[in-house]
């Protein structure tokens, strides 16, 4: 924990390092919130090099973009993870905030925030052979992958982490997104054969997707007619 570890210290580190002088000295107005809210974020965050952090916090900051800081509800939740969990993938969409594309520099910084293993990170670059502009579905479908162990459990997961019905009914997700999931992670896999794939499509749209076009968790998972393997 930092020495300035609540936000009521920042008054008095700033006065603190203030000279001694019989000159008016003019403080930016806006700097004792800029700190303050960097204050509170690195507290949240409690990065291990500061140092870099805060210099990604204000390159952040001088672009227009989110700081890489910890929100304050995922602090408490994230304090003792130290492996990808559900929970954390929900947290990581949520950061890529809607974006189909997202550049490997920003992903990984993400990725770091939340201490998350740089190796899985490494595996999933590799498996999916992303380069600089990353298809944030696929990477997160492979993401999915390395805790779904079948590929029914990785759709289970990426649908719970698409869902945006939160404690209103079973996770689901449109089926044109489904789709490209299943035949991406298919693909990946490469022991499903296309043709099974397509069956398995067709019949949840014909006989399974109701008019709203969106897809349940238990649609695939409890159907005894839908075998994704």
């Amino acid at each position: 924990m930092p020495p300035w570890s609540s936000c009521k210290d920042l008054d008095f580190l700033v006065n603190q390092s203030m000279p001694q002088t019989d000159k008016q000295i003019c403080i930016p107005p806006e700097l004792p919130e800029l700190l303050k809210q960097f204050t509170k974020a690195a507290i949240r965050t409690q990065p291990q090099d500061l140092i870099q952090w805060a210099a990604d916090y204000f390159g952040a900051m001088s672009r227009g973009e989110i700081p890489p800081a910890r929100e304050r509800s995922e602090r408490v939740a994230l304090s003792n993870w130290a492996e990808l969990t559900p929970e954390l993938l929900k947290i990581l969409h949520s950061r890529v905030a809607g974006r189909l594309i997202i550049h490997v520099d920003e992903l990984a910084q993400i990725w770091k925030v939340l201490s998350l293993p740089t190796d899985l990170f490494n595996s999933v670059m590799n498996v999916g052979r992303f380069t600089e502009e990353i298809e944030w579905l696929k990477f997160l479908a492979l993401a999915c992958s390395s805790l779904g162990v079948t590929i029914a459990k990785t759709l289970k997961i990426v649908c719970e982490v698409l869902s945006s019905d939160h404690d209103c009914g079973p996770p689901r997700i449109p089926f044109s997104t489904f789709q490209f999931l299943y035949t991406y992670i298919a693909e990946v896999d490469g022991e499903i054969s296309a043709s099974h794939v397509s069956r398995m499509l067709n019949y949840i749209e014909q006989e399974v997707i109701g008019p709203d076009g969106l897809i349940k968790v238990n649609d695939f998972t409890q159907n005894p007619r839908v075998r994704l393997e």
